[in-house]
Formats: C-alpha cells, structure tokens, sequence
C-alpha cells in the first residue's frame, strides 16, 4: 500500500508539472505565432506603402491593423510624453510621444524617436515642433502595456512620465476634451523631425524565435518529468 500511494502521489505532482509545462509552451507557441503574423502585416504594408489618410488612425475597427498613412496637421501644444525604460542599441532611454491633430480625424500620439537617460535620470527636454507640418509613417498599435501595475503617466515639469502608453489615461490626465486615436504614428525615419528612430515593431520585447525557442524548453520539461515519471513507476523495487 506504501508503494501505491507513493505512486498516486508522484503521479498527481507529475500530471500537475506536465499540465503546467506544457501550458506555459503552448503560450510561448500563440505568442511566436501572433508576433510573426504582426512582424508579415507590417512587412507587407512597408513593401506597398500605400499611403491611407492620417483620419484612419481614428478608426476602432482597425486598432490592430498597419497602414502606411500620410496627413497633415499641427502638434498639440500640451507637453511631450516620454515613455520610460526603452532601450536603443544597448543603452536605456525614454521614447518621446507628442500629441498631433491632424486636419481631419481625431488627435493622435505621434513617436518621435529614442532619446537616452543620464545617469541621474535626468529627463530629456522635447522640444515643440511650430507651424504645420506634413507628417508620414506607419500606423501601429500602442505599444504592448504587459501587466498594468500603478498609475500610467505622471506629471513632469514639463510633460509626463508614462510606464505604459494607455489612450484613455493620457486622454484624461492631459485633459484632451476628445478621445485619441487607437493607433500611434511611428514617423518615416527619413523625415528632419524628432530624434533617433527606425520602424522597427519589437524593440523592447522578445522576437518570434525567442517565444519558438522557450516554447521548446516547456515542452522538453513536460516530457522530462513524464519519463521520469513512467521510469518511476515501472522500474522494479528493491528487494
């Protein structure tokens, strides 16, 4: 009976590491999948670039999608928005938004580019772009938020300090009396405008071969402790 309930309870531990393994592979498969298919959406509108109005940022119906977009307008006067803890190239920085209202459709957050943090942290001065100016780019979804822990944005001397970039808190901490656009604008690297920048989507999180990549170790631990579970079982017991 001894040997009996050893077993139960080995294989109860066993079933429950498997199910979990192989949950957290199949997670990290669903990620390299969604990615990829983003990273050829994107690919396909950047080969084209066939240029919609700077108006379908507004649209919620396509607040996943990518468009290569041109529109001109003028940037808002409230302060510039910096997103905190981007790396570019090995080195940490703030990613700096401006709020741009276009001719037609509604405001919308533009990314100016990358600028880096001294070792005090000493926020970057962004400056405001004057007059009207035509600006081009891709359309993409904000920026991944993860986990939402804490307020979203905080007030700075001269703008706000954002963890996450979330539409509807920049909206009512920078008191914006119409909603933003869903989309962001990343701008056309080849525009005089902003600061160091490219269109590249993934610049702060794992690429599809990473998720591939930990998607294999799970599944390798699933069927780890599943052999050492049948060797368990059906090794003979000492005499």
């Amino acid at each position: 009976m001894s040997r009996r309930r050893n077993l139960v309870f080995g294989w109860t531990l066993a079933v429950l590491a498997i199910g979990l393994f192989a949950s957290l592979g199949a997670w990290q498969s669903r990620r390299a999948v969604e990615k990829q298919a983003m990273l050829d959406a994107a690919d396909r509108v950047l080969v084209d670039r066939r240029a919609v109005p700077l108006a379908e940022a507004a649209d919620a119906q396509r607040a996943r999608d990518y468009d290569w977009t041109v529109g001109t307008g003028r940037f808002d006067a409230r302060g510039a928005l910096l997103l905190d803890n981007q790396q570019r190239e090995g080195r940490v920085g703030v990613r700096a938004y401006r709020i741009f209202v276009p001719e037609a459709g509604a405001p919308l957050l533009v990314d100016l580019g990358w600028l880096p943090l001294a070792g005090d942290r000493a926020l970057p001065r962004v400056e405001q772009p004057a007059g009207e100016h035509e600006l081009r780019g891709l359309l993409v979804p904000p920026p991944s938020t993860g986990i939402a822990v804490g307020p979203a944005l905080s007030a700075t001397d001269d703008g706000w300090l954002m963890t996450r970039v979330d539409m509807q808190a920049i909206a009512a901490e920078t008191g914006m009396s119409v909603a933003l656009a869903p989309r962001v604008l990343r701008l056309d690297p080849a525009l005089p405008l902003g600061y160091a920048r490219d269109l590249e989507l993934l610049p702060n999180t794992l690429p599809p071969d990473k998720h591939r990549g930990y998607a294999v170790q799970w599944f390798a631990l699933a069927l780890a402790v599943l052999a050492t579970a049948l060797i368990l079982t059906f090794r003979k017991p000492r005499r």
